[in-house]
């Protein structure tokens, strides 16, 4: 998307804002739920973050953002879907075995976490599989109502924190 290429490239700046959006929305939330009908609340947090978050990074409303801990890149624009990456196919200049053109979301990753600080690092972090039953619902609202951390069937990994 034009333009969001340097919003992209200062992650340091997008963590700020992610973090003053989810104390914002911790304080703001139980007030909203008094005063949005669950149907309407849904469907406003989903188009505010189709605009935002579509511009912004491309968000393929996966419902489980991770941004915060992939160097405020979208891991689901890995033509592969990747949530834990690279894939081992990068090419020598950088980009992505499938999309030779693109360069790997992975790459661009790891060179973002590094400029980050409070979340820098929890790129390291091993990400559950991506809940499929959320696709098209808020990661917002999922994060505030605990429902991204309700891991799918099968998930038997050690839990890392």
């Amino acid at each position: 998307m034009p333009g969001s290429e340097w919003f992209k490239n200062r992650p340091r700046l997008l963590e700020g804002v992610y973090a003053g959006s989810k104390l914002a929305l911790r304080v703001l939330y139980p007030l909203l739920k008094r005063v949005l009908p669950a149907g309407l609340r849904e469907r406003v947090f989903v188009w505010s973050e189709e605009v935002s978050k579509g511009y912004l990074f491309n968000c393929q409303m996966c419902g489980q953002c991770i941004l915060h801990s992939t160097g405020m890149t979208c891991p689901m624009n890995c033509p592969k879907n990747l949530r834990n990456g690279p894939c081992g196919g990068v090419r020598q200049n950088g980009h992505c075995e499938v999309i030779p053109e693109m360069p790997c979301v992975w790459v661009q990753a790891w060179q973002r976490d590094a400029q980050m600080g409070r979340y820098g690092g929890e790129i390291q972090l091993l990400q559950p599989p991506v809940n499929r039953a959320l696709q098209n619902s808020s990661a917002w609202l999922n994060l505030l109502e605990g429902v991204d951390a309700q891991r799918p069937s099968g998930w038997t990994a050690i839990e890392l924190e």
